[in-house]
């Protein structure tokens, strides 16, 4: 289960098998308020629910000894000095590849979390939580289980145009935007050149960002339109 501290706006995650049924509260790992969460049943609990000093479980039914709330482990790292930090995802199964990628995202100024789970990492897409992503592409092949890549490309359109999505594969010659395409990918990269694939990834961000920001004004543009049509 994901939480977010109302107060701090810090995320962490909390282990889905320590949830109980009922409304439940845990400290945030980072300013240590008492954070309200439903619980399996998708109960809401009030404000007043439980000890307001203190981060205290919901009262289970008798005879169960009280369910006690998981300690709350940091969903990302802390931004490091810059107010302007994005946060991305890296979903691969070569550790030696992620921490490439995690280089040159850092110092592109984006704090990186690495996901093996394809569900978690597909809530967290569905969520807003991250920007970018580097995974492998899909997997059409009978038999073997979705990556994440196929679940990226089940997003609603809204949440999609938010993510910039990286595919990394040998098959792919970097940069190369016909195979981009195909694959409803902003970006492709070989694993060869992932080591020194800052200046693509900055470049390609950039021309993205700028060409969303035409499409965004264009948008609104009609939007005003037609608004003033209608009145």
């Amino acid at each position: 289960m994901q939480a977010q501290c109302p107060q701090c706006q810090t995320r962490f995650l909390i282990d889905d098998a320590k949830v109980p049924d009922r409304p439940f509260k845990v400290r945030c790992p980072r300013c240590q308020n008492a954070v309200l969460m439903q619980g399996r049943s998708g109960e809401r609990g009030s404000a007043e629910e439980g000890d307001a000093d203190g981060a205290t479980d919901p009262a289970p039914a008798a005879p169960a000894p009280p369910p006690r709330a998981a300690p709350a482990a940091p969903l990302r790292r802390e931004h490091t000095g810059s107010d302007k930090a994005k946060d991305a995802l890296i979903a691969l199964a070569d550790a030696g590849l992620g921490s490439a990628f995690t280089a040159a995202l850092a110092r592109l100024d984006y704090n990186v979390d690495v996901v093996e789970d394809v569900e978690e990492g597909t809530r967290l897409l569905e969520q807003g939580v991250y920007e970018l992503v580097v995974t492998t592409p899909p997997v059409n092949e009978p038999g073997r289980p979705e990556t994440l890549g196929q679940r990226i490309l089940r997003l609603p359109p809204a949440t999609r145009r938010g993510v910039f999505v990286i595919l990394v594969d040998a098959r792919f010659a970097t940069g190369e935007g016909t195979q981009a395409w195909a694959l409803q990918a902003d970006l492709v990269v070989n694993p060869r050149d992932a080591p020194g694939c800052e200046s693509v990834l900055r470049s390609t961000i950039t021309e993205r960002v700028r060409l969303y920001r035409a499409f965004g004004d264009a948008q609104r543009k009609v939007d005003a339109e037609w608004s003033g049509g209608q009145a």
